[in-house]
């Protein structure tokens, strides 16, 4: 049987999609409107499913206070787990605590920690990255699941490709992350995929002590502005 050149329902998705297209450029509008005038922030991200009783949780709570004691605001995902200690570390250092909030079907629901004017909430997860990739001068990567490694991977990515510039992407937690640094190196370096400087993008700490001197120490060098 012949399939016919244009299925039923074809059309209506076309014009579907290009409906959704103001939809994207509000959630950029309003999101680029509101991070603007925020201020320098370092943005935390880990797993939802971390329960506050967990050590990284109680970490990311510290790292999350020395960050603001340093100057710098505090962004997250908004919800639950590594997400809502770093807005609650923040929130009791008394510093900027941002949420961006992306609707899903389980998980994810506003922690109470994040300030009720930097309370943002997408649709879109690509619209949701621009926003972090943009306005962080900072990533702080707690441990975490699928979600976490893709947004550590893409901010790799666009540093390595100089499509935006360069920031410190700190992974905190050595005992969670060495296997996959081993493998990056004993693998990805030696098959060739990656250059042995795509290293240097990435630096490992254990101690919110160590986040602050790593941020520091870049910014002595460069200017604290959006990165694109």
């Amino acid at each position: 049987m012949r399939r016919e050149k244009h299925p039923k329902g074809w059309n209506e998705i076309k014009t579907n999609d290009s409906w959704a297209l103001f939809k994207i450029m509000g959630e950029f509008v309003n999101g680029f409107e509101k991070m603007s005038a925020i201020g320098p922030c370092v943005s935390i991200f880990g797993s939802a499913r971390t329960k506050e009783e967990d050590r990284y949780y109680k970490l990311a709570v510290d790292v999350a206070k020395s960050i603001v004691e340093a100057g710098y605001g505090v962004i997250t995902g908004g919800g639950p787990g590594i997400m809502e200690a770093g807005n609650k570390g923040a929130n009791v250092a008394g510093g900027t605590s941002v949420g961006l909030n992306i609707d899903l079907p389980f998980e994810q629901h506003d922690n109470p920690y994040i300030d009720h004017d930097k309370s943002l909430d997408f649709d879109y997860f690509f619209v949701r990255k621009v926003m972090f990739v943009k306005y962080s001068q900072g990533f702080v990567v707690m441990p975490g699941g699928f979600g976490t490694l893709d947004e550590l991977f893409e901010a790799i990515t666009l540093i390595q490709t100089n499509k935006i510039a360069k920031f410190p992407i700190i992974l905190v937690g050595s005992s969670f992350w060495t296997g996959l640094i081993d493998w990056v190196k004993d693998t990805m370096l030696k098959e060739g995929n990656i250059s042995p400087k795509d290293l240097d993008l990435i630096k490992i700490a254990d101690t919110a002590d160590e986040v602050v001197e790593i941020i520091d120490a870049f910014y002595k060098g460069h200017d604290l502005s959006p990165n694109f």
